[in-house]
């Protein structure tokens, strides 16, 4: 394997996976080969010490090292059964600080991994403990980040016109309203956007169909636009009914915030400022 000849943070940005709750999360073998390790050996011994020092910062080593098995294929058709890691941010971090930071891509990514490790991470209690303003700029922090996958995920599976696979999700959520249904519904502004004008319930139906859909796509290695608008279509009805199911707020009838989160967001500035 070729080494890289210019390093940046968007080696790590493109292996970056987001789950059905909005939470980004690496993989141990994709990890294993950005950091130029050719055997899996090689980074488990990193993995093994990094579980080490996540124990003695009293943190859960299931809750950063989530243990996987996968299936791969060798030569002439055989296949085995091997380990993998889902890695959380912090677990990521642990492991190339346990690497040569003499490799350029180790010291990049000890500087990746540790800027933002606290600051995207909240517990159960610290989310709850938020105000409705604070969840609204968490959940959609994580749309923002599970789109840019889902976006690279799908132009991959074939598609060309992102903005109408985009509504095919929003129409089986919304049943059958379009992106600019939901603009107008709401009564926004001339370009607001209408992630930013959802409340933290709608916000979460919505990273909830982002994610699934992401993983159907790769889980069904589909290849052409036609189907990818058709899965986007389906898993935002399975959400929809899962809502109902549970005796939720269909997403249309969710209120809508009296301010956007860029109000929010400039009124913070200016008192930082």
């Amino acid at each position: 394997m070729n080494e890289i000849k210019e390093y940046t943070k968007k080696v790590f940005e493109d292996i970056k996976h987001i789950d059905e709750f909005g939470n980004e999360f690496w993989l141990g073998r994709e990890l294993q080969k950005v950091l130029g390790y050719h055997q899996w050996r090689s980074i488990n011994d990193l993995i093994e010490r990094a579980k080490g020092a996540c124990k003695e910062s009293k943190h859960n080593i299931a809750d950063h090292f989530a243990v996987q098995r996968k299936m791969i294929k060798l030569a002439k058709g055989a296949k085995r059964n091997v380990i993998d890691y889902k890695l959380s941010r912090y677990a990521c971090y642990l492991i190339v600080m346990n690497g040569n930071p003499k490799k350029e891509i180790i010291a990049l990514g000890q500087t990746y991994f540790a800027i933002q490790t606290r600051k995207q991470e909240l517990s159960e209690k610290e989310y709850n403990e938020l105000t409705e303003d604070e969840k609204r700029l968490y959940r959609r922090n994580q749309a923002r980040k599970g789109n840019y996958n889902l976006n690279k995920t799908a132009v991959n599976s074939g598609v060309k016109d992102l903005a109408r696979f985009h509504n095919a999700g929003y129409k089986g959520l919304y049943n059958g309203e379009t992106a600019d249904d939901i603009f107008k519904r709401k009564k926004l502004r001339y370009r607001e956007d209408i992630l930013d004008n959802m409340g933290s319930e709608e916000l979460a139906d919505n990273i909830f169909r982002i994610a699934q859909t992401d993983a159907k796509l790769k889980r069904d290695n589909v290849d052409n636009e036609y189907t990818a608008n058709s899965v986007h279509y389906e898993v935002g009805k399975i959400v929809r009914k899962a809502i109902k199911e549970a005796g939720g707020t269909m997403p249309e009838d969710l209120l809508t915030p009296d301010r956007s989160l860029k109000e929010l967001e400039k009124e913070n500035k200016k008192l930082k400022e």
